[in-house]
């Protein structure tokens, strides 16, 4: 083992001794351009240590300010967002203030352009069944509505009040199953009676049309005439528009008609509510 160990020893000394004589003579010995070969080597030894160094401090350093730029960026997006979110909710306010007014300010061009007495009121609740179709209004006998007083729109004729409360009323549509109204049409003059559509099928019902009865079999009727109010049943004044014709069609001699309402009745918002009994002979509207 002690021989083991000397020779150990003299071979760790030889192999000193060998690495210091190369130094050695690694710093007489020069290169080409008169640099000693061990300061070369040293040199770019810890020149790329330095290097290497001098790249992980930068990466650290670039990633770190990355994160924090990353994270303004969070933070701009965020308040982006917001501000986004802010002015959608703005512009809607805005849009549902300007439909308001439009609405508004139809109202009263119908209210001006009549000479029946009116009044406005709010629409603020719908029927829950589909097949009877009705609304509320804001106003009752409290501001002198009564039971079968008109209600109408700046586009046409509404339906009549059923049931008056203090402060509210319901409304029947005209497209209500049970409604209906004398009528006539427009371009030729022949009377009719309009009525909800008796349709027993829900997708039928929905289409949205009325029918248009006990017009003569002899009468000049065209898809495309407007119909209007005639005035006879004493409920809606004369000339009022009740809307479009859509088909026309002969069942045993007698005409089947279908009509498009003119009052789009799932936006309505206001209405007037005629105060004054209907004449017979004036056309406040006729033609419009």
């Amino acid at each position: 083992m002690a021989v083991l160990d000397i020779r150990q020893r003299t071979g760790w000394l030889f192999l000193v001794v060998i690495v210091g004589h190369i130094v050695l003579i690694s710093a007489q010995v020069t290169t080409q351009r008169g640099v000693p070969v061990l300061e070369e080597y040293t040199f770019g030894t810890f020149a790329e240590v330095q290097r290497a160094a001098t790249s992980a401090v930068n990466g650290v350093q670039e990633g770190w300010q990355n994160y924090f730029a990353l994270q303004e960026i969070r933070q701009d997006n965020e308040r982006l967002r917001q501000e986004v979110a802010q002015l959608q909710i703005g512009l809607q306010q805005e849009r549902a203030l300007a439909q308001e007014s439009r609405t508004l300010q139809q109202a009263l061009e119908l209210r001006g352009g009549t000479a029946l007495k009116t009044t406005g009121a709010a629409v603020i609740g719908t029927g829950p069944d589909p097949f009877f179709r009705t609304m509320t209004i804001d106003k009752g006998t409290q501001d002198g509505l009564r039971q079968d007083m008109a209600v109408i729109a700046p586009t046409g004729i509404v339906g009549r009040i059923i049931m008056p409360s203090a402060r509210a009323s319901k409304v029947q549509l005209l497209i209500d199953r049970d409604a209906g109204a004398g009528v006539m049409i427009e371009r030729s003059r022949a009377s009719g009676v309009i009525s909800g559509s008796g349709a027993t099928d829900e997708l039928a019902f929905r289409s949205g049309l009325i029918d248009l009865d006990y017009v003569p079999n002899t009468a000049d009727v065209k898809v495309g005439d407007r119909v209007v109010t005639s005035g006879v049943d004493g409920i809606y004044p004369k000339g009022f528009l009740v809307g479009e014709i859509q088909s026309v069609e002969r069942d045993a001699g007698e005409f089947r008609i279908k009509v498009r309402p003119a009052v789009d009745f799932s936006s309505l918002e206001t209405v007037l509510v005629v105060m004054s009994a209907p004449s017979l002979t004036a056309d406040a509207t006729e033609g419009q």
